[in-house]
């Protein structure tokens, strides 16, 4: 009778979860002896660790961001996945009502090749060292209808892509495709023409757009027929557009796209940002080539 009302140490059931009392469990942290359920177990080189051991460096497992969900690029999901989209669209803003209201300001962020033009010596311009301007003119408008246009343009495009990817393969792609259409219109446009615009990043964004869709094996066709109609605006030649700039930023978001969704899991970030700094350097190489040419 006695042995009937106490029970055996298995009928008294297991201990619960240290995180979680209402959760039984048969597994202890081989470093602290914690009772731990499956959700809070990290994998170590021998048995698992709770998280407080591998958070403190006490042990040798996999750090907790490890069981993270992942993108298809390896990014982090995150609580706001439109949040570098929102922040890119804000600084394109504040800098069109700037220049809006200073002439000067404006031409000290376009991007020109060399001013003034040959036989001078030219005293402004990226070939004058003015290098920043490759960069400042990917955020700068003039005109109601250009930043309206690419506002809506990075609106549609980026924030699926920025979920898509995460916020640092998203930002990559972005500066990268911006700076290689800046980089190809000062090679290829007359250096004292100004240039301005976020049209080579948002062109970017278009190329990886399109292999992310072909990567996911998704319709084609309305990303193609959209890139299309845009290819028939650039090079038109009634539109006066930078067709240089939209180019060079849709050839570097199809290569730095294709690396984000088609690197191999092992050597991922490797190859995701190793593109990214082989076609800065590219950038880098033409920026010098040209500026040698203009000086």
């Amino acid at each position: 009778m006695e042995q009937a009302a106490g029970g055996s140490p298995q009928a008294q059931g297991l201990p619960g979860c240290y995180r979680h009392p209402d959760r039984e469990t048969g597994i202890r942290c081989t470093r602290c002896d914690k009772p731990i359920c499956p959700e809070c177990m990290v994998s170590a080189s021998v048995g698992f660790q709770c998280p407080d051991c591998v958070r403190n460096g006490s042990g040798t497992g996999h750090a907790p961001s490890a069981s993270r969900p992942r993108t298809i690029a390896g990014g982090t999901i995150t609580a706001d996945p439109r949040l570098l989209t929102k922040i890119l669209i804000g600084i394109n803003l504040a800098v069109f009502i700037a220049v809006r209201n200073s002439t000067s300001l404006l031409n000290e962020l376009v991007l020109v090749g060399a001013w003034p033009p040959a036989p001078f010596a030219p005293t402004m311009g990226v070939a004058d060292g003015q290098w920043y301007r490759l960069v400042t003119s990917m955020f700068t408008h003039q005109e109601y209808w250009h930043i309206g246009f690419n506002m809506l343009s990075l609106w549609w495009l980026g924030g699926p892509l920025e979920a898509a990817l995460g916020r640092a393969r998203y930002l990559a792609v972005y500066f990268v495709s911006g700076l290689a259409g800046s980089a190809l219109a000062y090679l290829l446009a007359s250096p004292s023409t100004a240039t301005l615009g976020a049209s080579g990043a948002i062109f970017g964004l278009f190329g990886a757009t399109a292999v992310l869709v072909r990567r996911l094996q998704q319709d084609m066709r309305p990303i193609i027929a959209l890139l299309v109609i845009n290819l028939i605006f650039t090079f038109n030649p009634g539109f006066n557009i930078s067709w240089q700039a939209h180019v060079g930023g849709l050839v570097a978001g199809v290569v730095t796209g294709y690396a984000m969704v088609h690197a191999p899991r092992e050597r991922r970030a490797l190859i995701q940002y190793g593109t990214c700094a082989l076609v800065l350097a590219v950038i880098v190489l033409v920026t010098l080539l040209r500026t040698a040419q203009l000086t």
